[in-house]
């Protein structure tokens, strides 16, 4: 009678892992799809709602400046100049951090404010995500992990920045950047080639 209790129970709780495992993917963001609407915080205490700017390209940019990975792109000023040159083309630039409390990469709004300030960065806000809920709605697992939304609302692109997986900051140059690439094509009116590719970096520290 006790194995046959163990072997339900066994069978019960693998049933539920796998019904877990499948609402996660049916809730996991798809090229093609509606991206997930939410609304956040930036770091000045302004709130903004994804669906607001559904007239616009919009990028999401999961952040954290601890990461060997992110630093790479803000030391060599990379991050910086997309973000200058695609918001002068009126493209929605969203800096996003998922680290929770206590955890690598957390920031209090007057520090990420700060050190935004410090890397000269120039995305439209960087938006506070201490509750990981954003981040887990888009599936984002690492820093830097990469989205651009379309004007009807649609994800268009998700993954890495480039075809570099490195903390070698001279491989910035030459790295084939899937981010101005898709960029470029889209706002003439094209199709983009890679809508999406392996994200690279540190784990999103949820």
């Amino acid at each position: 009678m006790k194995n046959q209790l163990s072997s339900i129970l066994i069978l019960l709780f693998g049933l539920l892992f796998i019904g877990n495992v499948l609402a996660e993917d049916r809730n996991r963001p798809e090229i093609g799809k509606k991206a997930p609407d939410f609304t956040l915080p930036d770091a000045t205490g302004k709130k903004h709602t994804l669906s607001d700017y559904e007239d616009k390209f919009v990028v999401l940019e999961w952040l954290n400046h601890d990461c060997p990975f992110v630093v790479k792109h803000y030391a060599t000023g990379n991050m910086q100049m997309l973000q200058e040159k695609y918001r002068d083309k009126g493209v929605v630039w969203f800096s996003i951090i998922s680290s929770a409390p206590g955890k690598q990469g957390y920031l209090k709004p007057d520090q990420a404010r700060k050190i935004t300030r410090e890397k000269n960065a120039g995305p439209r806000a960087v938006l506070l995500d201490p509750d990981g809920h954003v981040g887990r709605a888009y599936d984002a697992r690492v820093t830097p992990h990469m989205y651009i939304i379309n004007p009807q609302g649609q994800l268009v692109y998700m993954g890495a920045i480039d075809d570099r997986p490195t903390t070698n900051h001279d491989d910035v140059e030459g790295a084939r950047n899937f981010i101005s690439e898709a960029l470029d094509l889209l706002l003439d009116g094209r199709g983009i080639e890679i809508n999406t590719y392996q994200p690279y970096g540190c784990t999103v520290k949820y």
